[in-house]
């Protein structure tokens, strides 16, 4: 998870994924629309996919990138339990307003 975050937290890598969302580009593509170098990109686009957030088909001399449903869903999963958290905390806040609302 940590190496998710780090490699999500880097803003040119962030964008690469939003821009990903829309479906697979090839990395001349993705620098183009994000104006940066292709040798730029193609060093973001390997820490994307060694942190398991791309995956990469060769297609003739292209390499296209699309997002990784995998690593997505473990986010999500992580997201998910800090929910499942706070929706109990609210619950347990609900109820100790309701006594007191009750008490009065």
């Amino acid at each position: 998870m940590k190496t998710i975050f780090q490699a999500l937290a880097e803003p040119n890598r962030l964008q690469i994924v939003e821009l990903l969302r829309t479906g697979p580009l090839g990395v001349g593509e993705i620098a183009e629309r994000l104006s940066m170098s292709q040798p730029q990109t193609s060093k973001h686009l390997k820490v994307l996919s060694e942190a398991g957030l791309l995956q990469m088909e060769a297609a003739a001399n292209r390499r296209i990138y699309r997002l990784s449903a995998g690593s997505f869903q473990e986010l999500e999963a992580w997201a998910s339990s800090f929910r499942r958290d706070w929706e109990q905390r609210m619950d347990r806040l609900d109820d100790y307003l309701s006594r007191l609302q009750d008490g009065k």
